[in-house]
């Protein structure tokens, strides 16, 4: 089952459970989506959707200094797929990047993202570069 199909489920659901939350939170991603000209999704581009949902809306939430969570933003990670740890990310970087091709080691930065794709994110790549020693 896609991620776009989980969602359509979830809504559907979430209506004869009377959860507004979780309704009108799907909603917003569903309407996201409709902003596109595309009817089908890839996982990885809804999930670049589910992202950019979260970051405006922790903007949004210190703006307004209620802290940096809400019932929203639980309902949306729901759908993130596990992310990769920092030792996951140090230990397949290990095994699998030749630093010698390249002229510093953030430019591996493209190879590693390529790898783990959304279930990495691009800030927590360049800790662990920069905590490769060389």
């Amino acid at each position: 089952m896609t991620l776009q199909d989980q969602l359509k489920a979830d809504l559907k659901a979430a209506m004869k459970a009377k959860d507004t939350a979780r309704k009108d939170a799907i909603r917003v991603v569903m309407g996201e989506m409709a902003r596109s000209d595309k009817k089908e999704f890839s996982d990885d581009e809804i999930v670049r959707i589910l992202k950019k949902l979260i970051k405006s809306e922790k903007e949004m939430l210190e703006k307004s200094s209620q802290g940096d969570s809400s019932a929203f933003i639980d309902i949306i990670e729901a759908y993130l797929p596990q992310m990769a740890t920092q030792e996951e990310i140090r230990s397949w970087i290990e095994a699998n990047i030749d630093f010698s091709a390249y002229k510093n080691k953030m430019q591996a930065m493209g190879a590693i993202m390529a790898h783990f794709g959304s279930s990495a994110d691009g800030n927590r790549v360049k800790q662990v570069l920069q905590q490769i020693p060389g």
